[in-house]
């Protein structure tokens, strides 16, 4: 693994600082370059949650991951620049789900002059850092939210345009073993989200562009659009155009993304 590779793939060719800009900086190109997607759980392809598994796909193979692999690369790199980085266990959903929820999703603490929550593994979540703070915050015209919930939880509020509308974490070191056995849960269970249909979300520079089974949705601050994807072929251009995604492989898949969209989903509104 090389740090200069990971930097070259998110676009980034300053000289990376142990600094709040150069934080923001990468974690900005982060998104902007690599896809949070889960094409590889559809694709019924083996992952784990280790860093060597995120650098290869992710930079040698140039796809996008979920968290275990946006943040898990992130993280690395980090910590290669020199910051001082805690890997902590989320829940999104944990009020619903409860206890099943513990360690879905992966999140960042980095300590500078403060706590920041840096997280790019979480899709359509803010664009930059925030401060370990209570209260709300505007990442580039969105509006989010961070609560204390008791002495070991904190609840991350997501934009009023977003998909999931929340996660919990602690702010303990995670278990990679205990990750990972979420993480090969969330690959293989029917129960799984990630199981059911097609996620793929990019950042852009003036919003998000989101595939949810079958619907291609545009997002700009207070404006949601979307459209219906029509065809297999349609479906493999929309991620090589919008994602930088390679993967004909996915028109194999087109007959049972349709089936589980119109079964979750219906049409999508005008």
């Amino acid at each position: 693994m090389d740090l200069d590779a990971y930097l070259a793939r998110i676009g980034y060719d300053s000289t990376p600082r142990v600094d709040l800009e150069t934080l923001t900086a990468i974690h900005r190109a982060h998104l902007l370059a690599i896809p949070y997607e889960n094409l590889d759980v559809q694709l019924r392809r083996p992952g784990d949650v280790t860093v060597q598994h995120a650098f290869d796909k992710l930079v040698t193979r140039r796809r996008g991951g979920w968290c275990y692999e946006m943040n898990g690369l992130f993280g690395w790199a980090l910590g290669e620049i020199g910051f001082s980085v805690t890997r902590m266990a989320g829940a999104v959903g944990r009020t619903e789900r409860g206890e099943i929820s513990h360690g879905n999703h992966l999140v960042l603490r980095v300590d500078l002059d403060r706590p920041y929550i840096a997280d790019v593994g979480f899709g359509d979540g803010t664009i930059e850092p925030v401060p370990l703070v209570a209260g709300p915050m505007s990442v580039a015209g969105y509006d989010f939210r961070l609560e204390p919930l008791d002495a070991d939880w904190w609840r991350f509020h997501n934009h009023a345009l977003g998909g999931a509308p929340y996660f919990d974490f602690t702010l303990e070191t995670a278990s990679d073993a205990a990750l990972n056995t979420t993480c090969q849960w969330l690959r293989t269970s029917p129960e799984s989200i990630f199981t059911q249909f097609p996620i793929v979300q990019r950042h852009t520079p003036d919003g998000l562009v989101i595939i949810l089974g079958r619907t291609l949705r545009r997002i700009r601050p207070g404006e949601r659009t979307q459209t219906l994807i029509e065809t297999a072929d349609a479906f493999v251009e929309v991620l090589a155009g919008e994602f930088g995604l390679d993967l004909p492989e996915m028109r194999a898949l087109w007959p049972a993304i349709c089936a589980k969209h119109e079964e979750l989903f219906g049409q999508p509104a005008d």
